[in-house]
């Protein structure tokens, strides 16, 4: 199986459109306020952090550097070339290496974590986004990915979350500017349910080791100032054992 080519062209032209410029995606928040926020919840249940750290799901690269300083081995993988060509000239240093890979493809997958050896996984706001067909061989793809010792963290946007998107989309006076290119790709949060994240990755035999609640920053303000922030939900999740 392979994700579906409306869903690749979707994020290719997305990301074709979009610059390096920072704070551009409506997504690519500071790190301080996402990776950064996500990590003090993860690290405590990585067993073995010298294991290569895989940003699925990477995009610009803008988490994955972060990471990179924080972990000896960090792969940013995309299903968009032009999302790993936007994440390579944004790593002046070298710090991560980054491939164009289909995360559902589950030989690909195999391939990788042949390549790799059991790995750790940050996977941020991709599963909601699949088509829904996909969504299930993305969490085997996980499994794949971590195998006996790696844990992957999951974080992952509320039911709420869609329903707060839709209302912004459909302001008399429009989308702001930056939801504005991802419903113009035909980019919309999908609708998984809250309770359905976490059986996703039990399906696909890993087990939950911690899980809550969190706001999820953005790069867009409303007219008073404020920074949008949706509700999320986050998962850890590996082998029992």
């Amino acid at each position: 199986m392979s994700v579906t080519s409306r869903y690749k062209e979707a994020w290719e032209g997305f990301w074709s459109e979009a610059s390096d410029a920072p704070g551009e995606v409506l997504w690519d928040a500071e790190p301080a306020l996402t990776s950064g926020v996500h990590l003090a919840l993860y690290e405590p249940h990585v067993t073995d952090p010298d294991l290569t750290l895989v940003d699925l799901g990477c995009g610009n690269g803008t988490q994955t550097l972060f990471l990179a300083d924080r972990f000896p081995h960090v792969l940013g993988v995309d299903l968009s070339a032009a999302a790993i060509e936007l994440a390579r000239h944004k790593d002046g240093r070298g710090g991560a290496r980054f491939r164009e890979t289909d995360a559902v493809d589950g030989q690909l997958v195999t391939e990788l974590h042949a390549e790799l050896g059991d790995a750790n996984v940050y996977l941020r706001g991709v599963l909601h986004q699949c088509d829904p067909q996909d969504r299930q061989a993305l969490a085997d793809s996980v499994a794949t990915l971590v195998g006996e010792r790696g844990r992957a963290f999951v974080v992952e946007l509320a039911e709420a979350a869609g329903q707060q998107l839709m209302g912004l989309a459909n302001r008399p006076e429009g989308p702001p500017p930056k939801l504005q290119p991802v419903l113009r790709h035909g980019i919309v949060p999908g609708a998984v349910a809250d309770s359905d994240v976490a059986e996703f990755f039990r399906e696909a035999g890993l087990a939950v080791f911690a899980s809550g609640e969190l706001p999820l920053t953005t790069t867009e303000y409303m007219p008073d100032g404020s920074r949008i922030e949706l509700p999320s939900k986050w998962l850890v999740v590996g082998r029992n054992g």
